[in-house]
């Protein structure tokens, strides 16, 4: 599930959930919708695990 994903994300980086939902969706309030049961697309989703993903090979790269 992606919330599960993004949770442990924002943990990992101690990334307000505002500023992820700006940075990965250009929505500061993505993050507060999944967590009310929102629904995103198939090709959010896949966007949002890109994000985290090079989010992570940036951090390690540093």
């Amino acid at each position: 599930m992606l919330i599960r994903h993004i949770e442990k994300f924002l943990r990992e980086t101690d990334m307000p959930a505002t500023r992820f939902g700006r940075l990965a969706t250009h929505d500061p309030r993505f993050v507060l919708d999944l967590r009310n049961g929102r629904t995103p697309r198939s090709a959010t989703e896949r966007r949002v695990e890109h994000f985290m993903n090079k989010y992570r090979e940036n951090c390690r790269a540093d």
